[in-house]
């Protein structure tokens, strides 16, 4: 992406940035009713890897099948989409063996991995107001995802496994701003694409068949519509990455998606959150106010195009 470019639309990223935000916030009020109508969560993921494929078409299709084959451009696109979809493969077997209430809060501090190695890696800066967004972001994701409850677990392998994912997660980020340096958004998902379906046989063989399996209109059919909204927000997540700061998109689109499922939550199911979640939800709010308010900072000159 060229600097010129960039400046002629410095707030390109805050419109793909938001699409992701609504995108999955919808999402994440929907995306439970599939296991409530007897869809087993691993072959959800098989059909949201299924749901990737028309979106990574669709672009191709709209810079006329132009899908760069370098070394460099297959080597992130698919390590963006394997950190993605491993992540998501390590977390149906961290919910098998740990407490959820304590999993979700961990996993959701990816967006610090994202953004010590953008600012120390990327050298990528942002004023008071971001700043002080980005920090406010951070206090509340824990917040968002914490379920106070009581369950066993078997030792504390969950433990391991959560780190790999807020690891996976925040790498995964990173790894799909630097990329955006050289490879073109559309190439990135394309592989990201080919990296989800390739985890689908994995998925498959994790699911428990002995269950009853729901395989009418509201299973993988229901399936397939919520999670294309996940696909199409992970394609604007990669043009967000490449107009935007990753320091900023990241925290952003992490706790304003959860900020809109919220608020879905409490207008059609009248749920009403607790004392912490509301906390969250409050300070999720001055965070993408923040975020959002904050000035457009000019690279250094040394900063990589």
């Amino acid at each position: 992406m060229s600097r010129a470019h960039a400046v002629a639309h410095p707030r390109r990223w805050l419109g793909y940035a938001l699409c992701t935000v609504v995108l999955w916030g919808v999402w994440g009020a929907l995306a439970g009713l599939s296991a409530q109508r007897g869809f087993p969560d691993t072959l959800v993921y098989c059909v949201w890897a299924a749901t990737m494929i028309p979106p990574a078409i669709f672009i191709l299709w709209r810079v006329g099948w132009t899908l760069e084959r370098s070394p460099a451009a297959i080597g992130y696109g698919l390590a963006i989409g394997l950190l993605g979809a491993g992540g998501q493969m390590l977390l149906f077997k961290a919910l098998t063996i740990g407490p959820a209430y304590y999993i979700f809060p961990i996993i959701s501090l990816s967006p610090v991995i994202t953004i010590i190695l953008s600012f120390m890696l990327l050298r990528e800066r942002t004023g008071w107001m971001g700043a002080t967004g980005i920090v406010l972001a951070l206090l509340s994701l824990p917040l968002l995802d914490l379920s106070l409850g009581q369950g066993g677990t078997e030792g504390l392998g969950w433990f391991a496994l959560a780190l790999l994912i807020m690891a996976a997660w925040g790498i995964q980020a990173y790894l799909m701003k630097l990329a955006n340096h050289t490879v073109s958004a559309e190439s990135i998902f394309f592989y990201m694409m080919l990296g989800a379906v390739a985890l689908a046989p994995v998925a498959w063989a994790m699911t428990d068949w002995r269950q009853p399996i729901n395989t009418g209109w509201d299973g993988p059919w229901l399936a397939a519509g919520i999670q294309l909204l996940n696909a199409i927000g992970a394609l604007m997540l990669v043009y967000a990455f490449r107009h935007g700061k990753a320091i900023v998109v990241a925290p952003l689109t992490n706790a304003g998606a959860p900020l809109v499922t919220a608020v879905l939550a409490l207008v059609f199911a009248s749920v009403v959150p607790g004392p912490l979640k509301i906390t969250g939800l409050i300070l999720a709010l001055l965070a993408s106010l923040l975020l959002v308010l904050e000035p457009e900072r000019q690279a250094p000159a040394s900063d990589k195009p």
